[in-house]
Order: C-alpha cells, then structure tokens, then sequence
C-alpha cells in the first residue's frame, strides 16, 4: 500500500490537478493508494489574511472572501466535467463556503479572532480541497481527517496524541484490503493539516507542513510499503537552485540527512514528516507532480554505496545572533537551562547553539522576526546579573544567514571542518559563529547575509556537489591579446566542460570605454556587439561592477597597459579576487607595490598571476618560481627580452640599412606605434626589473644601468620628428655593422642581472654565444643557479605576438583553476 501526498502547488492549478488525477489513477491500478491533499495552493494564507482583515474591521474582507469561493468554483467548473457530479460536488462545497462566511462575519462584528476560530478558519483549505479531489478521481472517496488524526493541549500547544490516533487511524482504514490487478482499488482521500481535540471536540492543526504530517502518520499507521510527497521540485536538490544554478537532485538521502536539510531551510518537505515513518522504516519518496517521470528522491535507512561525504547545503537567511554572556557564566550550572527554558517559554525556537568552551558566551541563532522578543526576554530572566555586573546585556546582531552542510559521511572523512573554513576563507568570506554535533552530520556556521550566495557556490564548488567546477571570469581589455584571450576561451569551452569538467564563465567584459557585467555568463559570440551597446565605463565603475556582484571564484583579467587599472589590483585582492596580469606596470611599478601586492595575495589566500609580462606565453617566470620553490638560488639572468629589437638587429644588413628595420618593425606590427618606446628599452627595463624581484632581489628601475644605442635627443620632440631625424644614424651603424659581419658576430640587446646587480646593453655576440642565432621576434633566457651553474638552463622561442600572450594568460588562468 502507497500512501500520496500532494501539496498545494499540485492541486493549485488545473493543470496540476489533472496530473494529480493521472499519477492517482495509474497507483490505484496496481495496488492499495491513500491519498492526503493540501488546500489549493495560496489558500491557507488566503484564509489567515483575510481572518486579520475581518478582526479589524476591514470590510475588504468580502472582496477577498468572494475570492475564495471564485477561485474553489473556478476550479471546480474547469476539472469536474459530468454535470451531474458537478451537482453533486458543488452540494458539498457550497455549504462549507456558507459556514466560511459566517464564521468571518463574526470576527466582522465582535472585532475578535481567537485561536480556536483560526483554527476553524484555515480547516476549511484542505476540507474544500479534498472534496474536490475525491470527485475528481475515479473511485476516490473522502475520509473525515478529525476523525483519526487527535491531537491534546500540552504546555499550551496543541500535539499530536500519538498513540490514540494510530489506533483511530487503524480502525478507520481496516477496510482497505489488498485488490487484483483486474479490479479498480478504491482511493481514499483524506484532508492534511487538519485534525481534532480529543477532549474539547474543537477543531485543531498539525501546524505549517502539518499535511505531510497527516500523510506519515497514516502510512506509520498502517505500515505502508512508501509514503511518497508530490510537490512541484525533482526532489531534494544539492542547494537552492535559485541561487546555485548547477544544483541538481539527490538520488538517494539517509532519514538523519534529510532531517538534517530540512531543518536548515529545505523546504521540500515538514520536519516532522520524517520521525514517524523512520521509526517503522518506512521510505520516503519525493516527486514531482509537474514532471513524474523523474525518480525523485528516495529518503530510506540506509545508503549503499555512498561515497559523498557532504550530501547537500542548506541555508536559513534572515537569521539574528544573539549573544549571552558574562564572567559569572563560567563553571555555574544550570545558565543555559535558563537560555533555552525563557525561550522555549515564550514560543521562540532556537536552530543553532554555538558555545565558547571557557562557557564566558553561549550564542545562539533564531529568525530575525524572534529576535526582538528573545532579547526581552533573555534581558528580563538575566535582569538581577546584568544589573550587578556579573553579565552584559543581550547582544543581538541581525543580517546574517546560518548555513549547514549535511552528509553522514563526514563522519568516516577528516579534513571537512578544515576544508569547509579554508575555501570561505580563502573567499574572503568570515564565519561569525560555528556549531557541530558529535555525530557529524551537520556543520553549521553563520556569515554576513552579503556573502549567502557566494558561500553557498564556493561550497558547492569545492565539495565537488557540482557538475563542473566554476571560474568566474572579468577580462579587462578587448584589443589584440583580450580579444585573442576571449576567442581563445570561447573555442575551448565545450572541451574544458568535457575533458576538464571546467565551466570558464565570463561574468564581466571591460573596454577602454565601456563595460558589461552578467553574473549568469556573457555570449562570447556577441560580446563586441553588447559591449558597443553598454554604459559608459570607468576604473572606479569597472571596481564597483566587480566588487558588487560579490562572486565565488572570481578572476580579474588585465589585458591593458593601462596605469589606472593596475591600481585596481590591490582592491580586487583584498576582497579576494585573484588578478591575471598581462599589464606590466604593477609587477615593474616601485618594489614597495610589488611587495604589498604579492603579500596581500598571499595573506588573502588567492592568486596575482603576470607570466606574459615577461616572454609574453614562455614559461619563464613560472620556472624561477619552481627552482626557487624547490631550494634552488638564481646567480645570474642573461636574456634578450624585446622581441622587436631582435628583429630589428636581425633584419639590418647592407642592403636594409636601420631606419628601414624599424619602419618593418611598427609596420609588421612587432613594435608599438610609437617605435621609440622599444628603441628607449623601456619595456626591457621592466622586464628586466621584474624577472630580478622574481628571482629574489629588491631593485628599482633607478638601479638598472643603461647603455643605450640610440641617442637621448631622438627621444625629445614629435613621432614625425623622429621618424624624419631616424635616417641620420644609418651611416654610424652601417659601419658598426661591417665591423661586426667581418668578426663573425650579430647584435643582440641584453638584459642582464648578476648577484642582484642589473643593466640593459647593446652587446656583440659570436656565433658560439647561444643568443647568435635567435631568430625573427624570438625571445631567450639563460638562468645560471646553484644548481644549473656550469651549463645554464635556456628557456627560448616566440616572445611576442597576441596569440602566444593570450594563451600565456590563458595558462595562468587555467593554472588557478587547477588549484
């Protein structure tokens, strides 16, 4: 026997109904079903609201009242279709909508609503409902729920009287037999929620949730082989998927972890559904009216084969943290039976204790509507301490969220408390307060209500609860290398997800001008057309776009040269945004920057990346990393680091005298628009400067000696100037040049640094030097170490070009992905 529950999102349609009809009918062709209902979706807050309006003396009660019996006829006339059961059905119903009336017209008159009327009042959803159901279906036939489910008055509440009720309820249903398949079972349907004072006789409730209440206490009863709650979700899900996207649904959940998940904001199903049908074993299956065919998700004893040691993350927003505390508490007992009894006491429920073991501070967690009370409260029982001293008063601390992570199997694994706080750390997030059972189900913490959805991703991301693990990407910069960067992305994508289970998500695209922010991913396909159709942008603007959208994960990307947004940098890492730099400027800016920049991200737990500041994609400063990560010391650094000037030195010949060469050089796009910035080494300078900081040594660009092979005037004046006085220093370098061929050697421009001390020159090398046959743009590096010092290690090839820059950026994003 199956006993189904279908909440008020299944009967609050048309729709839903006919598919409540559907899924009933087909259950009852292949064995015994019970059927519990909820009122038709939004009804019971109906009922409540309108209640408030009559008590005080609102005459819109009868609009709203008229719009309950609208809504039941409405319902009734689009799913009842024989004319003669819709007589029928309508004779039950309109008398109840009569009685509706009346009872509102006297809290109307008298101005008073006491428990016992609302009670009566919100009855009326699931008695209306249930008769509407029981027509609906074939050979369904409503059952009276105040007649098995009891409750009794203890401590001013209304409970369950358990053990009358399971006796009622097994006398109720003693007819239910087993039927063939040949023949039609009879489906009882049976109004949740609902239920009676065995003493007073007055109509009671199981409280909110109370019809999956009804439904497992009827299927505990009667040993059902399932009880099985509809409702309009695939199951119990990973997380909220409104707020984590990748959220998908639990298979399987132990009757400990759903509990668990349950009390911590999933509200798939009530809380107290569980306990009854876990006493006798019994599974619990949730399913989706609007999609059956899924299988839900199964609640039993045990799980076989479950390798996850979190299941699911759960959250309560709106949570106030309140914090008892005083000298006097340490080693006195009997303070925090006091705590929770005044609590308790005033109908304040507490969902998270958090202890100092010094026992100076107990805090505890309630909903932010409890909170006002709870500090009364807790001031009044606590008054005579708080007057002498011996403790303060409550400190209540509001705009916070509580979230848990549930799974049995934390228990059997170490390192989950360790990496739970270590992934909100390195995402800047601060846990305020942090609980845990020694059964090691549940880790509980509370954070800022700021950080909500970003804790929640990260989370999700690092305890692999997702399908793909997520980098947030802003790429600031959209010319040749973020242009070649983001179609870089875009071509790799699918095969990322696939191969690496890796989703790269571009959040945010910056030009010069403009800047577009999507927190759900940009299309890398119109990202240009988008961008062009934007606000107007500004570094701070650019800052706000990235900081705001407070995301987990997060990546900025510099493909600028501009000064203005490397001073972002170090905002971006003190709110733990890791930065991938193909910008110079912060890596070669004063050594005090540099450090401050390198220390924050360390402290900060993410990531400042600049590789393709130097060698554009070789992998020259992760190399100095790893030898000095590993023990190793760098003596000297040999290198011919600007790719235009090696190809200007290597296109000069009898033939192509040197203005011409650096003509080629701006016109094949190798040097900048304005050639003199290579020509003055400036950008082998900063190279230069930060391979030496790299490799462990303080150095100012002040400290780098230049020996520079064009004079200073040419540098004064306009581009046209220069471009016009260029020719006039062909002659002095032709005859340089013949010099050179006849010794068998070729100029190359050296960045050199030995013991710290450092210079830039234009030097002559044989063909036995390994810089002699550099080719085109080429760049090369020689680090001479303790370890590699008689025969230097070499790193060589393309240093130039926005393809090979990009997919150097593109490694170092990748490199922070793997992580």
């Amino acid at each position: 026997m199956k006993v189904l529950k279908f909440g008020g999102t299944s009967v609050g349609s048309v729709e839903s109904i006919l598919s409540l009809k559907r899924i009933v009918e087909d259950e009852a062709s292949q064995g015994q079903v019970i059927v519990v209902v909820s009122a038709l979706g939004g009804i019971t807050d109906k009922l409540i609201a309108t209640s408030k309006m009559a008590q005080q003396g609102d005459e819109q009660w009868e609009q709203e009242y008229d719009a309950i019996v609208r809504r039941h006829h409405k319902m009734i006339e689009s799913v009842i279709l024989d004319p003669l059961e819709k007589v029928q059905l309508l004779g039950h119903v309109n008398p109840l909508l009569e009685q509706l009336r009346s009872i509102y017209t006297g809290v109307y008159l008298i101005h008073d609503l006491s428990e016992k009327t609302l009670a009566a009042i919100v009855s009326y959803g699931e008695r209306l409902s249930s008769h509407i159901v029981a027509s609906l279906i074939d050979g369904g036939t409503r059952m009276n729920a105040r007649n098995f489910i009891k409750t009794e008055r203890k401590n001013g509440k209304q409970s369950l009287d358990a053990e009358l009720t399971y006796r009622l309820v097994r006398e109720a249903f003693s007819h239910v037999s087993c039927v063939d398949s040949a023949t039609k079972g009879t489906v009882m349907v049976v109004p949740g929620f609902i239920s009676k004072d065995h003493d007073s006789g007055e109509t009671t409730n199981l409280g909110r949730g109370g019809s999956d209440y009804t439904a497992s206490i009827i299927a505990a009863a009667l040993d059902a082989d399932v009880l099985e709650i509809w409702t309009d979700v695939d199951g119990f899900m990973t997380a909220d998927p409104r707020v984590i996207h990748s959220a998908y649904t639990i298979n399987e959940l132990s009757y400990v972890e759903a509990m668990e998940l349950c009390n911590f904001g999933a509200k798939v199903i009530y809380p107290p559904t569980i306990y009854p049908v876990c006493v006798k074993n019994i599974p619990i299956r949730v399913k989706n009216t609007f999609n059956p065919e899924h299988p839900g998700t199964l609640i039993k004893d045990k799980i076989n084969d479950d390798q996850k040691p979190i299941k699911g993350i759960s959250s309560i927003n709106g949570t106030t943290l309140i914090t008892v505390t005083g000298l006097s508490m340490v080693g006195v007992i009997g303070v925090n039976r006091r705590i929770f009894t005044v609590l308790a006491d005033n109908g304040i429920s507490v969902f998270m204790v958090s202890q100092a073991s010094s026992e100076n501070s107990t805090s505890i967690g309630v909903r932010d509507e409890d909170a006002p009370a709870a500090v009364e409260v807790l001031n009044e029982e606590f008054s005579k301490e708080i007057q002498t001293g011996a403790m303060f008063p409550m400190h209540a601390e509001s705009g916070l969220a509580t979230i848990a992570i549930v799974g049995e199997n934390m228990k059997h694994t170490p390192g989950i408390a360790g990496k739970l706080f270590g992934t909100l750390g390195r995402s800047g997030i601060s846990v305020i307060a942090c609980a845990q059972g020694a059964s090691e189900t549940n880790i509980s913490f509370v954070v800022n209500s700021k950080f909500l959805r970003k804790s929640l991703n990260v989370l999700h991301d690092s305890f692999f609860l997702s399908e793909y693990k997520v980098l947030n990407l802003f790429i600031c910069g959209v010319g040749t290398v973020g242009g070649m960067l983001i179609e870089q992305i875009r071509s790799q994508y699918e095969e990322l997800k696939e191969r690496s289970r890796l989703k790269l998500n571009v959040v945010g695209i910056a030009s010069s001008k403009n800047a577009i922010f999507s927190r759900d991913g940009i299309d890398l396909e119109n990202y240009r057309e988008l961008l062009s159709k934007s606000e107007s942008s500004s570094p701070e603007k650019l800052r706000e776009g990235v900081l705001n959208m407070n995301i987990f994960n997060s990546v900025f990307v510099d493909c600028t040269a501009s000064k203005e947004v490397a001073a972002l940098y170090q905002s971006f890492l003190e709110h733990n945004v890791s930065v991938v730099a193909a910008n110079k400027i912060a890596a070669s800016s004063n050594y005090d920057n540099y450090m401050r920049l390198k220390q924050t991200a360390l402290a900060r737990g993410v990531i400042f990346r600049f590789e393709t500041n130097v060698g554009a994609g070789l992998p020259i400063i992760g190399t100095i990393n790893d030898l000095r990560n590993s023990g190793d010391r760098i003596l000297k650094i040999e290198a011919v680091l600007s790719g235009t000037l090696n190809f200007i030195f290597n296109e000069i010949s009898a033939s192509v005298p040197f203005s011409e060469t650096v003509r080629r050089a701006k016109e094949q796009g190798y040097s900048e628009p304005d050639p003199r910035i290579d020509l003055s080494g400036t950008d082998v300078i900063r190279k230069l400067v930060i391979l030496t900081r790299e490799a462990g040594y303080k150095v100012e660009h002040a400290d780098v000696e230049k020996h520079l092979f064009v004079p200073e005037s040419y540098f004064q004046g306009s581009l046209d100037e220069f471009w016009e006085n260029l020719p006039k220093l062909d002659a002095d370098f032709e005859a340089k040049r013949k010099v050179l061929e006849s010794e068998g050697k070729r100029w190359r421009f050296v960045a050199k640094m030995e013991g710290g001390k450092t210079q830039v020159a234009l030097q002559a090398v044989d063909a036995s030097h390994p810089f002699y046959n550099l080719a085109g743009s080429n760049n090369i590096v020689l680090l001479t170490t303790e370890r590699y010092k008689e025969y230097p290690m070499q790193i060589q090839g393309y240093g130039a070009g926005a393809g090979v820059t990009a997919a150097g950026v593109f490694a170092n994003i990748m490199s922070i992905a793997n992580i």
